[in-house]
């Protein structure tokens, strides 16, 4: 994954609060509370929906030696984020959101409005409600902003098995701007309490996300920057993609399942499974279609 040297990058989209000291942030406590951080750390859940909240429970805590608003000091061109992942993140935002702007007005007559990218470390208030790293990446619809601890990424690695790598990371940050376009066409509201089960409205919303992900990969080299008349991400190879799909296989339902418990149990699914995440990824990503997103109307996931 390669971005042009010579791009512009738009800080002014990401708010990075890393460094920034926080109050006691607590996760709901005992079983429920460890079997809500299980699922939210599968990718892009709403801390709304897992009914995360303040209580008794581990606390979150900053760490880290990271200076609040560094990317704005550190992260200005193309040639940064081919160097530091925090500026990698940046660009890959101001990517889904050039292409976003475009291709929403266009596909669903929905015109786009900018969301927010936050960094943060270990703890972070939101308007779905306190939240700690324990979530992992979220985006929230209240405050229509996607948060992320950039140590979520070794966590998908060392945890999860995934093998990581840049794409890898561009593909979360991907899935949680797909929550924002379902925020902005109304899908997210389809859910309602439709939370858990194969054919779930959260599976559908979550198999979704992963399908415009894919859909912004099929034209990220080919959307241009307003400011260089450039793309400013220059190359996907295919092993940049074969990273997407691995990430997304690895926080399958079912892997996690397999892992947490020793075995599966689709009646629990909130997300679809390690081949659901991957076929939807890649139905986005070889279609470049927006039409081919619809998951809610899918007979078979």
């Amino acid at each position: 994954m390669q971005f042009d040297d010579q791009g512009d990058l738009d800080t002014s989209q990401v708010d990075d609060r890393r460094g920034i000291p926080g109050g006691k942030v607590a996760i709901g406590g005992g079983a429920v509370g460890l079997l809500a951080v299980l699922f939210a750390v599968v990718l892009g859940v709403d801390p709304q929906l897992l009914g995360l909240s303040s209580g008794s429970g581990s606390s979150g805590s900053s760490t880290g030696t990271r200076t609040a608003g560094e990317v704005q000091q550190a992260c200005k061109t193309g040639a940064d984020a081919n160097k530091r992942q925090d500026c990698r993140i940046v660009a890959v935002t101001n990517s889904l959101q050039e292409f976003w702007r475009t291709e929403l007005p266009r596909a669903a007559k929905i015109p786009y409005k900018n969301a927010e990218t936050v960094l943060f470390t270990g703890q972070v208030s939101t308007a779905c409600g306190p939240a700690t790293s324990a979530v992992g990446p979220f985006y929230c619809p209240g405050d229509k902003k996607a948060y992320f601890d950039l140590g979520f990424f070794n966590e998908l690695s060392a945890r999860f098995g995934a093998k990581g790598g840049p794409f890898a990371e561009s593909y979360v940050v991907a899935h949680e701007y797909g929550h924002h376009i379902q925020t902005l066409t109304g899908a997210m509201q389809k859910v309602g309490n439709d939370r858990q089960g194969a054919a779930s409205g959260s599976v559908r919303l979550e198999l979704q996300a992963d399908c415009y992900a894919g859909v912004w990969a099929h034209h990220a080299t080919t959307t241009p920057q307003a400011s260089t008349g450039r793309p400013l991400i220059a190359s996907l190879t295919d092993q940049d993609i074969a990273q997407g799909l691995d990430a997304a296989a690895a926080v399958g339902d079912d892997r996690i399942q397999q892992q947490a418990t020793g075995r599966i149990n689709p009646e629990a699914w909130t997300h679809g499974s390690a081949e659901q995440r991957k076929a939807w990824f890649t139905t986005g990503y070889r279609g470049g279609d927006f039409a081919q997103c619809d998951t809610f109307s899918a007979a078979k996931l």
